[in-house]
């Protein structure tokens, strides 16, 4: 059997139409097959590459590691170097008040985390989300998602969850003293990029102290540079009490985490004790990673110029049959009429060797989210085989 027949035999598909492309290797932000054609990657395996695949400084980090040790045991028993340098650097990123973290292994993990803390904390058991939010597919992070069709099949989920209108100040008087948290994307990834009003947010910060409810940010699309700042919450100027991370932080490794204050984490070790368990969070192999990925991104200032790479993008693709654009440094949705129109297009660039997609909530918009590491020419490069594709 070849790989192709083996791939479908044997690994549990997700849709009835995967790509099933051939991947040999990647570099950059180019992939390429099995024959040697070169794809370019304007998704970023849905916002984790941020610098790029296999970046030296994250490959060097890896193997440094390998030669030392791998996993050693459960995390939060030994005092492991790649997990408390990693903590130190993403706690000096953030205000004062988020400098605890949990790794885990994966954007869902630090959801369920994160939901776990703030029912602890609070004591309280009603938790709130948004309309249209996406915030993972295990149980508890499935039962936050905003969308009743991705989670319909696998009820029942969490009792006592809440979703109101996303960046609509008029609802947020349904947070009240039964709130344990309210969770949201400072930014809607899935929903096709929607960016709030920065008076939403604050008042959303605001209702939350007034009654006594945890803010939770979920950054796992937002958070390592994305948007053009190190965390979407620098845009509003807004502390949440509890801040979730996975995707773009890992350089290609799997990882994810929670952040918040000692006093909140500490409440994990009594009553019970081990009141959050990982196995494998903290892997020091991913934790190398992700501190090089950090590294890089401050070093090679590529977090500054996010903005204008992606302002370039919206700039030169114009064409009657784009309806709008929505941007936030290299977080961008172009809208077109309905998902008949876009499927079409997305099925030709793949044949032109790039690589993009549609959103999970908003399948009349394409997404590009390449790794911040494209240049202004490969920006320019790319948006001519798209316009080409157009017409």
């Amino acid at each position: 059997m070849n790989q192709r027949q083996l791939f479908l035999q044997h690994l549990a598909q997700t849709s009835d139409t995967p790509l099933m492309l051939q991947i040999e290797r990647a570099e950059g932000i180019y992939m390429f097959d099995k024959e040697g054609k070169k794809y370019i990657d304007l998704i970023a395996g849905i916002g984790v590459s941020n610098v790029g695949h296999r970046h030296p400084k994250v490959v060097e980090a890896i193997k440094n590691q390998v030669d030392k040790h791998l996993h050693l045991m459960v995390f939060g028993e030994f005092i492991q170097s790649p997990q408390v340098q990693l903590a130190k650097a993403i706690s000096d990123t953030l205000p004062q008040s988020l400098n605890s973290t949990y790794f885990l292994n994966s954007g869902s993990e630090a959801v369920e985390g994160a939901l776990k803390l703030a029912k602890r904390v609070t004591q309280r058991t009603n938790l709130i989300s948004f309309q249209n939010a996406y915030h993972g597919s295990s149980h508890g992070a499935l039962s936050v998602c905003g969308n009743e069709e991705l989670k319909s099949k696998f009820r029942p989920l969490l009792p006592s969850v809440y979703h109101l209108e996303f960046g609509n100040s008029a609802v947020l008087h349904q947070i009240n003293e039964q709130t344990a948290a309210v969770i949201i994307e400072p930014i809607q990834g899935e929903a096709g990029i929607r960016i709030p009003h920065k008076e939403f947010i604050l008042a959303l910060r605001n209702r939350c102290t007034e009654v006594g409810a945890l803010l939770i940010f979920d950054e796992i699309q937002t958070g390592f540079g994305r948007t053009g700042k190190f965390w979407a919450l620098e845009h509003f100027g807004v502390v949440p009490d509890i801040l979730i991370c996975a995707k773009g932080m890992g350089g290609g490794m799997p990882i994810g985490a929670f952040v918040s204050s000692t006093e909140n984490m500490a409440l994990f070790k009594n009553n019970p004790m081990l009141g959050h368990i990982s196995t494998f969070g903290g892997h020091p192999v991913s934790c190398v990673a992700s501190l090089a990925t950090l590294t890089v991104l401050l070093e090679e200032k590529l977090i500054e110029e996010a903005e204008a790479k992606g302002k370039l993008f919206v700039e030169l693709l114009k064409h009657p049959s784009i309806i709008e654009i929505r941007q936030i440094g290299l977080m961008i949705a172009v809208e077109f009429t309905n998902y008949e129109t876009l499927k079409p297009i997305i099925d030709a660039l793949l044949e032109k060797g790039i690589v993009t997609d549609w959103f999970l909530f908003c399948n009349n918009s394409m997404r590009i989210a390449p790794p911040l590491t494209i240049t202004k020419d490969e920006i320019r490069r790319t948006c001519a085989v798209i316009l080409e594709v157009l017409g």
